[in-house]
């Protein structure tokens, strides 16, 4: 009997060994790579936005025979309020785009005049837009890029008398230039993103002829230079994409 249990005891030793061996043998298999979410900028959106802008604008009055007479400049800044549609699409990191922007604005600025102190000139901007094309990097869900394109503004111009605040001139135009500019965006959500961005507007100078005789200078219209400043936030809705891109690494 005891010679009997010594060669089970045996047996079963020797059975392990074997198995132990087989699973040591076993080649090791990696477990899979983890997936790493990448952001993904293509896409139409809307938005809005809202913040502060600047318009410097230079007076000069034109007579009708001789030299420009410079009549000052003056600075007024405001604020300003609206909205963003545009499109997007990425390659590797490169992000493109075409955006339509439109504010109403609150920017108005007055000064008495050097030419005849007896009147004061004002502008006023109440409306902006932008027609731009964007190029972009991207670093997952931030985004940093650079603008650039059309630009519009719709301005009042007004003479007042300087005692009295009596408006004796007014004209309105509609002004078209250029604009550049820049912005850094976050995507917080698959959709939604925010961003600062940094507008200039270029726009140039026109000659205004105003609803009766020019009471600074009899007979002469008034040129006007333009330069506008904005920054605002601004937060987006991207359509579509509700699950970003994913990555093996």
């Amino acid at each position: 009997m005891k010679k009997l249990l010594l060669g089970m005891i045996g047996m079963v030793a020797l059975s392990g060994s074997a198995v132990a061996a087989d699973l040591a043998a076993r080649p090791y298999k990696a477990p899979p790579p983890p997936m790493v979410a990448i952001y993904d900028w293509t896409g139409f959106y809307i938005g809005g936005n809202g913040g502060w802008g600047q318009s410097r604008n230079c007076w000069d009055v034109v007579p009708a025979a001789g030299a420009l007479i410079a009549d000052g400049c003056l600075e007024r800044s405001g604020g300003m309020v609206g909205g963003q549609i545009g499109y997007r699409w990425q390659t590797g990191q490169f992000v493109f785009g075409l955006e339509a922007q439109g504010d109403w604005a609150d920017i108005h600025s007055s000064h008495i005049s050097i030419i005849n102190p007896l009147f004061t000139t004002g502008v006023k901007t109440d409306a902006l837009g932008l027609f731009t094309g964007q190029i972009g990097y991207a670093w997952n869900s931030a985004l940093l890029y650079v603008k650039g394109g059309a630009a519009v503004t719709r301005n009042r111009f007004d003479i007042e008398t300087t005692f009295g605040g009596v408006n004796v001139a007014s004209a309105s135009a509609t002004r078209w230039g250029a604009a550049v500019g820049a912005g850094i965006e976050y995507g917080f959500s698959p959709n939604w993103s925010v961003g600062f961005e940094y507008d200039h507007l270029f726009m140039g100078d026109a000659n205004n002829s105003f609803s009766v005789v020019n009471p600074l200078v009899a007979g002469a219209a008034n040129r006007i230079t333009q330069d506008v400043d904005m920054i605002t936030l601004r937060v987006n809705y991207r359509f579509g994409g509700a699950a970003p891109l994913v990555a093996r690494y």
